[in-house]
């Protein structure tokens, strides 16, 4: 699964971006029935990019800079020089590679699996056991929101010790004391994303989500009485992990690069009027600034254990980390991996 959030507001036909995910290079356009679609950005005659700008717009076609040949803004192959007469080539077997997409929480949803699962079973689900109900994530409005802050960090370690870290919180009173004097429930160890609908409160004297527990911005305006002092986190697996304050989000995504390399990206979103206002976002930002460094430093140190023989039988799930090793089972069935 991989998401885009740049600046893909654009309802004009043939206006297209392009990034990377997994290994993979992605264009994302709209078409002339205003539908955003996604293709792998590889030309189907020698493999060259198709489209090598960050961003931009084509007329009528995405025409290969290579040998010419042009697609429609729906992926049809309609233009390769010279192969007309070439005997057994098809073009409609020559189209862009498709990928699904979904658009929802301000991101475009793509995913580039084989066989792509049904996105209501495999992301909304997941939303809807952690809240109890997925209109609890809408009152946030994260469509409507914008990136005040992207970060990103190049971690070295494998990024299902990142997924496991974001689980739990056993380590929070020993890794985040910012963190923890915010949400002081969190000393205790314990984690909410397990618990249905539930987000730790302030801690007394804190006014906001911020790294010292100063204001932060104004609140976000769907949200009212507990929810203007309670934090929620979710994990969706396999990739995204979103925390809700009452006055920003902040959203993770987590791309393998390789089995000890993995590329966070890190997204604070904050209402558009509070950066067209110039308001300062530095104190929102810096705690989970911090936690994030806290957090990678740890998995960084846990990454040179994965192949010693004092790790063979892994780790040990206090109570605190029972969903971690639902986590684990939950990857060893992807992966084909016997327990």
């Amino acid at each position: 699964m991989a998401l885009h959030r740049a600046g893909f507001r654009s309802r004009a036909p043939g206006s297209f971006e392009t990034f990377e995910a997994a290994g993979e290079g992605i264009i994302l356009v709209r078409g002339d029935d205003q539908a955003v679609r996604a293709f792998l950005n590889v030309c189907r005659h020698r493999g060259s990019w198709l489209c090598r700008a960050e961003r931009g717009r084509v007329t009528r076609t995405l025409q290969c800079p290579y040998h010419a040949w042009s697609y429609s803004l729906d992926g049809r192959l309609t233009g390769a020089p010279n192969m007309r007469d070439m005997p057994d080539f098809d073009p409609i077997e020559r189209g862009l590679i498709p990928a699904p997409v979904r658009q929802w929480l301000g991101y475009v949803w793509i995913c580039l699996a084989a066989s792509p699962p049904d996105f209501e079973e495999s992301v909304v689900k997941q939303v809807t056991d952690r809240f109890g109900d997925p209109a609890m994530i809408d009152r946030y409005e994260l469509d409507r929101l914008v990136v005040g802050r992207r970060i990103d960090y190049n971690v070295r370690a494998n990024w299902k010790l990142i997924v496991e870290n974001y689980m739990e919180c056993y380590h929070c009173s020993t890794l985040h004391p910012e963190f923890v004097a915010v949400l002081p429930e969190y000393r205790r160890g314990y984690s909410a994303v397990n618990k249905v609908g539930y987000g730790p409160s302030f801690g007394e004297g804190i006014k906001g989500f911020t790294f010292d527990g100063r204001p932060g911005l104004d609140p976000l305006p769907g949200l009212d009485g507990g929810m203007l002092r309670r934090y929620y986190g979710i994990m969706v697996l396999p990739q995204v992990m979103i925390n809700l304050t009452p006055d920003h989000a902040i959203l993770h995504q987590f791309f393998p690069v390789g089995p000890d390399r993995t590329l966070v990206r890190c997204d604070w979103l904050f209402d558009a009027r509070a950066i067209a206002d110039g308001r300062d976002l530095e104190a929102s930002i810096e705690l989970f600034r911090r936690v994030n460094d806290q957090d990678f430093a740890a998995v960084e140190a846990c990454q040179p254990a994965m192949r010693s023989r004092g790790y063979r039988e892994g780790g040990v799930y206090v109570p605190a980390e029972h969903h971690i090793a639902k986590f684990n089972r939950w990857a060893r069935e992807r992966i084909s991996e016997p327990e």
